[in-house]
């Protein structure tokens, strides 16, 4: 069956009856749980009508969005030459009833100028360098298709296809939607097919048809002159295994992408204080006065580490800690617990911690190294990693691990202090004599 929005991409309200309507359930997806949101199901009503301007889902594009009698329509999905709507609604539909459908038209409008830009590419990379699209995605923001080559394509290369793709635009060529008897295989000679029919395809076949490019089957929605694609930009092209995805916008999408790259502009323009011209230039500036001084505050570190070392060297035997522990949080490496530790003197058992911007006693993540005692290092080693909340192994005396959840520090100087805390004796009671 070809449903009314194949017929006319551009039909935005709908008249049409109901066919039947079952209770059901979908898990949202417009939920991103990674940001605090809860996924959750929907209840409504899966409902079928004579005919829908609601693109279902399938060609690589994503299904329509809109409202059935005012109802928010989630979900449109093809079964065979019907196509399911699952409306989010409290109350049913009855058989028979006539029902006003209205589509998201944004939606509409975007899926149609990525679906025929991608047809328009695939074209252009076939013509000219043979390169055959195996599949595509239409992403929310940027779409990508992918072309059968091991070979990266340069930035000249897609320049020469996304000139003649925007050539092709300005001139306006027509783009048509003929029904096709797919046993019919003269009629079918000059269409690509790299998908093929659906297995639960039935009827008559759609092929569209860019005037002089290419003839695609595709059950897709589709504009009508590729002018009404505006421009489509190709962003640039990445090896992925044997195949190479070519990015890229069309529309509307441009228009965003280029807002969005012009205020990141500004911005940039305000923070290195220098014009676009000049951003890659201070940029490369600014990192090399930043490995500068990233050198040099790592050999002040290492010198701090040694002085603190020596610290302790100069102190009498007598006068050294039983134990010595200390956190700095200049950076997750262990340059300083190294650097210290080959200046330390042996005899004091060392429980040090490093970690990047989180001062002792907050939670985040660190290192840790213990020395000192093997018989010490192998008992409490294991319980500071369970208190951190770390991972980490050691040998001769020696141990260290990653730790995420430094708020747990103060615990561990307190089993330290208990630890190495002297005990005290207790002396025999008198017997009192008879």
């Amino acid at each position: 069956m070809v449903f009314k929005c194949q017929e006319d991409s551009f039909l935005k309200q709908y008249t049409t009856k109901i066919v039947s309507c079952e209770y059901a359930t979908i898990e949202r997806t417009d939920v991103d749980v990674t940001t605090g949101g809860e996924a959750r199901p929907v209840r409504g009503f899966n409902v079928v009508c004579e005919d829908t301007i609601l693109f279902p889902e399938g060609g690589g594009q994503p299904c329509d969005y809109g409202t059935i009698n005012g109802q928010p329509v989630r979900s449109v999905l093809r079964k065979g030459n019907i196509a399911v709507h699952f409306v989010e609604s409290t109350s049913s539909f009855e058989e028979g009833a006539e029902v006003h459908q209205s589509i998201d038209w944004d939606r509409r409008l975007d899926h149609m100028q990525q679906h025929s830009g991608q047809h328009l590419i695939t074209a252009l990379f076939d013509r000219e360098f043979k390169y055959d699209t195996t599949s595509w995605s239409l992403g929310s923001n940027v779409s990508h298709i992918q072309l059968n080559t091991p070979h990266l394509i340069s930035r000249e290369s897609l320049d020469l296809i996304e000139r003649q793709a925007n050539e092709l635009i300005r001139e306006g060529r027509p783009v048509s939607v003929v029904l096709v008897d797919p046993e019919v295989d003269e009629e079918f000679n000059d269409a690509r097919a790299p998908r093929g029919l659906p297995k639960d395809h039935e009827g008559l076949a759609r092929v569209v048809r860019i005037e002089g490019i290419e003839s695609n089957m595709c059950c897709g929605t589709h504009v009508t002159d590729l002018s009404q694609l505006q421009c489509i930009k190709l962003l640039y092209a990445e090896k992925v295994k044997t195949n190479i995805l070519v990015h890229f916008v069309v529309g509307e999408r441009v228009l965003r992408k280029l807002g969005e790259v012009f205020q990141r502009e500004l911005q940039l323009t305000a923070a290195l204080k220098g014009g676009a011209q000049q951003h890659l230039e201070l940029v490369q500036k600014l990192q090399q006065n930043v490995k500068g001084t990233r050198k040099s505050f790592l050999q002040l570190l290492k010198d701090f580490a040694t002085a603190e070392a020596e610290r302790l060297e100069d102190l009498s035997k007598a006068e050294r800690p039983k134990y010595f522990s200390l956190h700095r949080r200049d950076g997750i490496e262990v340059d300083f617990i190294h650097t210290f530790l080959r200046h330390a003197p042996e005899g004091i058992f060392y429980f040090l911690t490093v970690s990047e911007g989180v001062a002792a006693g907050s939670s985040g993540k660190g290192h840790l190294v213990l020395r000192g005692d093997p018989a010490v290092v192998e008992e409490i080693g294991p319980k500071f990693l369970e208190l951190l909340e770390g991972k980490g192994n050691g040998k001769a005396g020696s141990f260290q691990g990653k730790i995420n959840n430094l708020a747990k520090l103060p615990e561990c100087i307190e089993l330290l202090e208990s630890h190495f805390k002297p005990k005290k004796s207790i002396e025999p009671k008198p017997v009192s004599g008879s």
